[in-house]
């Protein structure tokens, strides 16, 4: 006796297949989600440990994030996320929205994943998902860690800015949130990117470091000042705009900029391998 399939059954059982949850634990299995999260509880005992060695600068002049980093755990939190900026937190976010996609492919476990059946932007808005409470997961994780590790290591005492200014930990933790936020979405179109190389290609690492090149050149570009203005609309140029958010009184116009860049660039990559995916043969 046949069993018939009306088009609501299928689309039922399509809504009711890959449920983010398991997504997520697929993703953290990974191997490389674990090698993400140890580089993070490492670095900030590496930092520790590097200014152990190296000592501490008593100099009168005004001392910037490193020179202020052994004051006291916030201040080495700080710096932390500054160190990290301009490439760590790149290649998190890079790995995490440009691996997962790819890896099935390069499996051959992305056909049946679509034969479950599992329609193709499900599929893409899972992994996806996925991908964004990771990096959103690592950027929270590495403030904490950081700050407890130079608790330990530097005392409780408030962040102290390159000017001399204080901020007490009730408002310091509420600033850290404005950070991790505008972190997570300025290096949006980092992810962005590298999801939709990972659509377009069964290589893992070239959707990964196709994501971080971007950043690179991106970063080389802007050191031509004979683009004058165009600066502002390469991703990357406000990358360090969030120390705005640990001053006394907070200048969001950069923060703004940055974010809506990111953004934007970040809505029209992710329509272009939403599109690109669909009509991709990921069958042969």
């Amino acid at each position: 006796m046949s069993t018939v399939t009306t088009p609501d059954a299928d689309a039922a059982v399509s809504r009711g297949s890959l449920p983010l949850r398991a997504e997520i634990r697929r993703q953290l299995s990974r191997r490389r989600t674990l090698v993400v999260f140890a580089v993070l509880v490492a670095l900030p005992l590496v930092l520790v440990g590097a200014f152990a060695l190296g000592g501490r600068d008593d100099g009168t002049a005004q001392r910037g994030f490193v020179d202020l980093a052994q004051d006291s755990g916030a201040n080495l939190v700080v710096f932390a996320l500054f160190a990290s900026t301009g490439f760590l937190l790149v290649v998190v976010v890079a790995l995490f929205a440009g691996d997962p996609v790819p890896s099935e492919a390069s499996w051959s476990s992305l056909r049946y994943l679509l034969t479950a059946p599992v329609r193709r932007e499900r599929l893409l808005r899972q992994k996806l998902v996925a991908a964004g409470l990771f990096s959103l997961a690592a950027f929270v994780f590495l403030p904490a860690w950081a700050l407890l590790v130079g608790g330990i290591a530097y005392g409780w005492g408030p962040y102290v800015g390159p000017t001399g200014d204080q901020l007490g930990y009730p408002l310091l933790l509420a600033r850290l949130g404005v950070v991790v936020v505008y972190l997570f979405l300025s290096l949006a179109v980092v992810g962005a990117f590298a999801f939709l190389l990972g659509t377009t290609t069964d290589a893992p690492l070239a959707a990964v470091g196709g994501g971080v090149v971007l950043w690179i050149v991106c970063a080389i570009l802007d050191q031509i000042t004979a683009l004058g203005g165009l600066r502002q609309a390469l991703p990357g140029h406000f990358a360090f705009a969030w120390a705005d958010a640990l001053a006394p009184t907070v200048d969001w116009s950069a923060m703004a900029q940055g974010a809506l860049w990111s953004v934007g660039y970040s809505v029209v990559l992710v329509g272009v391998a939403v599109w690109r995916f669909l009509r991709r043969d990921v069958t042969s």
